[in-house]
């Protein structure tokens, strides 16, 4: 690609700009369409280069106040098909860490000045803003990365042709100088890359089976199903299930007696089901089977006067559930330290269980050591982790060794997710965390030519395309995917639902 250009329509917004956005020529391309389309021609001889708009417009959401920006994820006229800008959100994202006010949405391009009843009639459409020149210069990128920032002069509550305009106008001018290191940002990192999946990535069977019991219930009863605490841990997936009547809570003590009630993925201790109980609750257990295993395995262990070492995080739900099975027999050991000061009452009695979302490497660290100090210490046939864990585990450090920076989508609470990061950082690379690509930062891009991307088994495969789509839009990207291995595992669903 050749030298990016910032395309700003007007002298003023030249002005706004100049010096303040790297090395990028800043063009004044000159107002309305037809100005518009001649610009875009001329710049598009030596495309693709990365194109971004940035200039004023006028508000069509009344939300919207002179000097906010809106950073378009499409664009669109009257007449055309819409021009999709898929890096719009981490851009925004950009924004906002200046201290910006910032919108992410739909502009719409007139041919004409919009005002008066006009207004409110495109407002209708969902476009937060109009203009008159973005979808002709869309053009000038030839298919390249695109983006547009305009900053807000006018609004539905202070027209354009109204006292006030000159100071709304350079409220507006003020917010697009301040954009500049964020519009830097977002053309430092453009530029060709190779995108490599890791395989295995994103759901588990238990998950599956999880969100398909909740959808289940809410078909089969109606809502409102409760849900205790999140089905898995993604903020999307329950934000979905929200959507379609499930209602989560903390505890059971929230439910209403009588109603339905599922149980998370992540299991939970037998005083929370005697909870349930007395509440003449519907209970539908969504408990992982593999999470269900581990509970059998304490309680075996318990039953026969056993210490059982429960290596995993304390304040995980997951150890939480396990740990309620026995806990005057049950002791958490969260890494290696622990491990090598536990002193039990009976160094002949002793077991131990794992969680089922822990770094494989770290957590048989643990358990080597407790099997160095305790010769008789029993455990599990095959280690707890779970088999979703390990093969994700595999694949990014699969991807992660020929990777400038790898990227795991998953929310801040998963466990698993946060073990994926672990394992590519002990591999060597930049590795991050994000909920969705809203939280893909552009600082992590410039001279970052081969992008790592996993998820976590709660995260839904859709964010993982949103990701690619993302980088997609920063420049041509080759994709590839590292299969470590495949998944058939699937788990009955519980009686209540199946």
């Amino acid at each position: 690609m050749t030298s990016p250009v910032v395309c700003t329509p007007l002298r003023v917004e030249r002005a706004a700009l100049s010096g303040r956005v790297g090395a990028a020529e800043v063009l004044r391309t000159g107002a309305g369409p037809r100005r518009s389309t001649a610009a875009a021609a001329r710049i598009a001889v030596s495309a693709p280069r990365p194109v971004l708009v940035a200039g004023v417009a006028g508000a069509l959401d009344p939300r919207l106040r002179p000097g906010d920006l809106v950073v378009a994820d499409e664009v669109r006229c009257e007449a055309g098909e819409p021009v999709p800008v898929p890096t719009a959100r981490p851009l925004a994202a950009a924004l906002r860490r200046l201290g910006l006010r910032v919108h992410v949405g739909p502009l719409l391009s007139s041919p004409v000045v919009v005002d008066g009843p006009r207004r409110a009639g495109l407002a209708a459409s969902g476009a937060l803003a109009v203009d008159t020149e973005s979808a002709w210069l869309a053009a000038a990128a030839a298919g390249g990365p695109f983006a547009v920032v305009r900053a807000v002069v006018d609004t539905p509550e202070a027209p354009l042709y109204r006292p006030g305009t000159a100071g709304r106008g350079l409220a507006a001018l003020r917010s697009l100088r301040c954009a500049g290191p964020a519009l830097t940002e977002w053309l430092a990192a453009t530029g060709p890359r190779t995108v490599e999946l890791a395989q295995p990535r994103s759901f588990c069977a238990g998950v599956e089976r999880a969100i398909d019991v909740v959808d289940r219930a809410l078909h089969r009863y109606g809502a409102p199903v409760y849900v205790r605490r999140q089905i898995v841990h993604n903020a999307h997936v329950v934000r979905g299930l929200e959507s379609r009547g499930a209602v989560f809570v903390q505890e059971v003590e929230e439910i209403p007696r009588g109603a339905v009630a599922v149980l998370a993925a992540h299991g939970v201790a037998p005083a929370v089901r005697a909870e349930a109980k007395v509440r003449d609750l519907c209970v539908i257990d969504a408990t992982c089977p593999l999470v269900a295993k581990v509970h059998t395995e304490v309680r075996r262990y318990s039953d026969r006067g056993d210490t059982v070492f429960l290596i995993g995080h304390a304040d995980h739900e997951e150890v939480e559930g396990t740990l309620g099975e026995a806990p005057d027999h049950v002791v958490v050991i969260e890494d290696i330290g622990a491990a090598a000061a536990v002193e039990p009452p009976d160094v002949r009695r002793v077991a131990y269980a794992m969680q089922t979302t822990l770094a494989v490497d770290e957590a048989e660290e643990i358990a080597a050591v407790l099997r160095d100090r305790f010769p008789g210490l029993a455990g599990p046939r095959r280690d707890d982790i779970c088999y979703a864990t390990t093969n994700r585990q595999r694949a990014v450090r699969a991807v992660a060794r020929s990777a400038d920076l790898l990227v795991v989508v998953g929310s801040p609470n998963s466990s698993n997710s946060l073990r994926l990061v672990e394992v590519a950082r002990r591999e060597g690379v930049s590795a991050h965390l994000i909920d969705d690509v809203g939280e893909l930062d552009l600082r992590w891009l410039p001279g970052v030519r081969r992008v790592g991307v996993s998820a976590g088994a709660s995260a839904p495969e859709q964010l993982v395309d949103d990701v690619v789509s993302c980088l997609s839009g920063l420049g041509p990207v080759t994709v590839t995917t590292a299969t470590t291995g495949t998944e058939d595992v699937s788990f009955a669903l519980p009686k209540e639902v199946s």
